[in-house]
């Protein structure tokens, strides 16, 4: 039985920001992979949804320990092992609504996902070159990266990684979706 609620219509705006990966311990601890940066600020937005097909879980954490990159949470009602291994390799959700509203020219990685992409020369007039759009982002420790899979309005069907760096990000317009990058489209 899954101790979470159980509801269609899940959180608003949902925001992955986490995923539950294995079992930890005997008493229904699980492990938790967070892409909050610090990692510890995914325990601040509870509830937590859990989604399989169109059916929400609403799930809650009630004890927590950090370990590097990960945290090791009790789900509420979860006390063991049997019972956590149902919640894992299952992606966590928050509502966008409980994330802080960030300064002019900032953004969450959510917010760029699915931003077209254009190498633009700098100080150029030019349209610029598509290359694609931002399908997932890394973070490598030195910087971020973008991800960038070619569509078919492309100049090609690459996959690029673009180092999420000033010299290298010119301007992002959330309005149109848009990211100008001085990247050599060849690259």
């Amino acid at each position: 039985m899954n101790a979470g609620h159980q509801d269609l219509t899940g959180p608003d705006n949902p925001v992955l920001a986490g995923r539950i990966t294995t079992v930890y311990g005997v008493k229904g601890w699980v492990k938790v992979f967070s892409h909050t940066e610090p990692v510890s600020n995914l325990l601040a937005y509870q509830p937590w949804w859990l989604r399989e097909g169109n059916v929400w879980q609403r799930v809650e954490c009630d004890q927590s320990r950090q370990g590097g990159k990960t945290l090791s949470v009790h789900l509420v009602g979860v006390d063991d092992r049997e019972q956590a291994r149902a919640y894992c390799q299952r992606d966590i959700y928050i509502s966008g609504g409980q994330l802080a509203v960030l300064p002019e020219g900032e953004f969450y990685w959510h917010q760029l996902l699915d931003f077209a992409v254009y190498s633009v020369p700098p100080q150029s007039e030019q349209p610029g070159v598509r290359l694609g759009r931002v399908s997932s982002l890394l973070e490598t420790g030195a910087n971020d990266v973008l991800v960038v899979t070619g569509d078919k309005e492309s100049v090609d069907q690459k996959e690029r990684l673009i180092p999420y760096v000033d010299h290298v990000i010119l301007a992002i317009d959330s309005a149109a979706g848009r990211i100008d990058v001085d990247w050599d489209p060849e690259f």
